[in-house]
Parts: C-alpha cells; sequence; structure tokens
C-alpha cells in the first residue's frame, strides 16, 4: 500500500459553480475507505457531458465538483474491502456507484437505478492527479495500453456501443454529429459490416472527412436528406431539431436512438413521420455489463481513438475547443508524473 505524509499534495482542477472556469487548486492525497482506491491518474478524457456539467444543464449538480469520467490509472492504495489490488491498472467510467437493491438494479438497469452517483457530477472525477474510487465500479485493463489512446473507451464508447445495441440487427444507420462517441462506433459498426452514413454541421467538411476516413460510406450535411433510408439513427449532437429530422431518414419501423444526456426541446412534428412502428429511445449512463462486454470487444478489434492531448493546467482550453467545434475526435487530459505510461 503507498504510504503518504501528511502533507502529500495533489492537483485537481475544480468547477466551484454554474458557468465558471475550472481553477487549479492543490489538496491532500485523499485514502481510500473500504471498498474504494486510490487511483494515480494517467490520463482523463475530456466529454460534452463536462460542458453540460459547466452550464449546469443536468439537474443536481454537486457544486464544487472536480469533473471528468473518462479516466484511465493505476491503483497506489487500496481500502480493506476492495477488490481490486494495488498496482492494477484500471479504467474508471460514469457510473460512480448505485444501491444495489431497487428495482432497477435487481433488473440488470443499474444504469437507471434512482440513487446513483456518477464520476465527475456527483462525485470528484478524473481531472486530477489522484481520486478515489468504488473498486466495484472500475474495469481492469491490460497495463500496456496506452492510457491516453484508451480513456475515450470509457464513456464514448460505452455510449455508443449501448445505443448501437439498441438500433438492433440495423444494416443502414445514421449518425447525427460525428464527434468522439461516432468515430468509435462508426468503426465499431464498420467491423460488423454495417453501413454509416454521418451527418455533420452544414458545411463541416473536416468532420465530414473524419467520417469518411474512420469508416463511413457517405457524409453529408445534417439538413440533407439521407442517400438511402435508413434502418436506424443515432443522434449524439444535443440539438432536439435533429430528431424529426432523423425520423425522416428512417424506413418503417426503424428506430431514432439519442445517445446524448442532455439535448435541447425536440419541436413538434407530424405523427406521419413516427406512423409505420418507427420509435424514438433515449440512452441513459450504462451498466457495468455494458463496460465489461464492449471492453471485451474493443480487445478483439483495432479500434483507432482519434485524440487531441493537453496538461492537466490546460483543462479549460480543452473544454473550450470541445464547445467551439476545434476537437476532431476527443480531447485528453495527460497528467505528467512519475511512473505515468500515457
Amino acid at each position: 500500500m503507498m504510504k503518504q505524509s501528511d502533507n502529500a499534495m495533489m492537483r485537481v482542477m475544480v468547477l466551484r459553480g454554474a458557468g465558471d472556469r475550472l481553477q487549479l487548486e492543490h489538496r491532500r492525497i485523499p485514502e481510500p475507505g473500504p471498498y474504494e482506491v486510490l487511483v494515480r491518474v494517467a490520463a482523463c478524457g475530456v466529454c460534452r457531458t463536462d460542458l453540460h456539467v459547466q452550464d449546469n444543464e443536468l439537474p443536481a449538480i454537486n457544486y464544487p465538483i472536480v469533473p471528468g469520467h473518462q479516466i484511465v490509472g493505476d491503483i497506489m492504495a487500496a481500502g480493506p474491502e476492495a477488490i481490486l489490488p494495488p498496482g492494477s491498472r484500471i479504467g474508471i467510467a460514469w457510473l460512480a456507484h448505485t444501491c444495489g437493491t431497487c428495482e432497477y438494479c435487481g433488473s440488470n438497469r443499474e444504469n437507471l437505478c434512482d440513487h446513483t452517483q456518477f464520476n465527475g457530477y456527483h462525485v470528484d472525477g478524473g481531472f486530477a492527479d489522484y481520486m478515489l474510487a468504488d473498486s466495484r465500479y472500475c474495469f481492469p485493463l491490460d497495463a500496456s495500453l496506452s492510457a491516453a489512446e484508451t480513456t475515450p473507451l470509457l464513456c464514448a464508447g460505452l455510449i455508443g456501443f449501448r445505443s448501437l445495441r439498441m438500433a438492433g440487427a440495423a444494416t443502414r444507420i445514421g449518425i447525427y454529429g460525428f464527434g468522439s462517441a461516432a468515430h468509435i462506433i462508426t468503426q465499431v459498426a464498420s467491423h460488423e459490416k454495417r453501413r454509416i452514413y454521418a451527418f455533420t454541421r452544414p458545411g463541416d467538411e473536416a468532420a465530414q472527412a473524419f467520417a469518411l476516413r474512420v469508416g463511413a460510406v457517405w457524409a453529408g450535411d445534417s439538413d440533407q436528406p439521407a442517400p438511402a433510408a435508413l434502418d436506424a439513427a443515432l443522434i449524439f449532437a444535443p440539438d432536439g431539431n435533429l430528431v424529426p429530422k432523423a425520423l425522416t431518414d428512417l424506413k418503417k419501423g426503424g428506430v431514432v436512438v439519442c445517445g446524448g444526456i442532455h439535448m435541447s426541446d425536440i419541436p413538434s412534428f407530424a405523427y406521419a413521420d413516427l406512423w409505420a412502428e418507427r420509435q424514438i429511445r433515449s440512452v441513459a449512463n450504462l451498466t457495468r455489463t455494458d463496460g465489461r462486454d464492449f471492453l471485451a470487444l474493443a480487445s478483439q478489434m483495432p479500434i483507432h481513438p482519434e485524440i487531441t492531448t493537453y496538461q492537466l493546467e490546460a483543462a479549460n482550453d480543452a473544454l473550450d475547443d470541445l464547445r467551439n467545434g476545434k476537437i476532431i475526435g476527443t480531447a485528453v487530459l495527460v497528467m505528467d508524473q512519475p511512473g505515468n505510461q500515457v
């Protein structure tokens, strides 16, 4: 177990209130509780959900909070009931804790638990040198993997994977909003011989070229009609106007899957666009089963996340670039500490 002095300190980037910029603070390195592990963070992905937390667009945010929920790091110390030992390389995702006893937890739907907690939202996350995590909600990783390139798998990949599962056996799939989740799940869908049609902001030629490079068969503006009738549509952009548009692109019996945690209001649309057994579904969070299944799949096929790295102190720059559409793929914070493999 890691020995700590009383004055052992770490850097954290703290969001003190709604709309604030992150502030660099130095705090004492904490001690793990019974099920907890102390994790030295190697890298942490930056997610659009972090923007929603900053903008106070989610309910009951626990300010002040350290954001970050796509974390790769190493266990430095473990509590007495932790199920993972010191020295383990692990991944930490959005789900931090569930009650384990409600109707949702008892039916393999822990993502809907009424008492759930999330990293970087209810409990301090990975925009830090060290963090605490409940070992029961961590994922063992291959220590030889690049930490920075693995981080996007832990939220963008997982949410994309759950969204793709909700599309069932669809072979023609439209993806609306081509960012972090989209570029990972396009690679998975292409590996499964599905055809991906990528819809981006009108005129975003860089994103369209990126989509084609990672496996899409077509890429164009989101206000264009689909070049072929779609079996399913996955919406990752937080724009409610895309829902009626995606419905008009669907075949009979098709499904629109909304993959974001927050979306602007969906405007009214004609019932005829929904008729013929079309569906609209949302994706809420993830389960640990999702994590295990997706990481097992990712180990069997080559997924190549596109990343842009930033130092921890540049977290505000990473958030600004994400907000302004300057990121191709995923922004990742890297922590330069002795022993970190990024």
